[in-house]
């Protein structure tokens, strides 16, 4: 199968130049779908991504299986930013620059939406466990604001998350971008231990 799966549901690893080109077709869906739509046909995002059709189906046979695995690989790449920038940046910085992060990850899934309602409609959940490793991901970067003494204790990462989500909402698209980043600024600040 596509993902490396066999047909028992066993995982083998892909080969090196299957992953690339896996992971070439996956960001050249982003684009292509948050720029020209999901109706964009499928040999224009084989040829995004610099390789053949069937190299394409091959690894997606449906725009389904395609806009399902580029939304879960969306989350995946958000979730595994936290610890990352943790690891380069002082937990407050991490925890900003995952927020915008966080704008990208919401501006991909905005132009995918019809088509995972689609899917979710057939009995595929592609959302699965996204809210869940988001909120990890939003706790590990809270604990470590905390424990660095930056923010304030008495709210969770659940309402955090919420405020995430409603921005990202609420300011979707590309247009509104700066707007959506003055509201997290807010957030964050109020945040901020309140220094005597």
């Amino acid at each position: 199968m596509a993902d490396g799966s066999t047909a028992d549901g066993a995982h083998r690893p892909l080969r090196a130049d299957a992953r690339r080109n896996r992971e070439k077709i996956l960001a050249a869906a982003v684009r292509v779908f948050t720029t020209q739509g999901l109706d964009t046909r499928m040999e224009h995002i084989a040829k995004e991504a610099g390789v053949g059709s069937a190299t394409l189906y091959r690894n997606f046979p449906t725009r389904e299986a395609l806009v399902e695995a580029v939304y879960r690989n969306e989350v995946a790449q958000l979730c595994d930013a936290a610890p990352a920038l943790l690891a380069r940046h002082s937990p407050d910085e991490a925890l900003r620059a995952w927020t915008r992060l966080f704008l990208d990850y919401v501006t991909a899934k905005y132009g995918m939406v019809d088509a995972l309602r689609a899917i979710a409609a057939t009995g595929t959940n592609p959302y699965g466990h996204s809210r869940e490793l988001i909120r990890e991901a939003v706790a590990a970067l809270m604990d470590a604001c905390v424990a660095a003494g930056t923010i304030r204790t008495d709210i969770g990462p659940a309402d955090l998350a919420a405020a995430l989500e409603g921005i990202a909402l609420t300011s979707a698209g590309s247009e509104r971008r700066p707007q959506a980043e003055r509201l997290l600024d807010l957030t964050l600040d109020g945040l901020a231990v309140r220094r005597p």
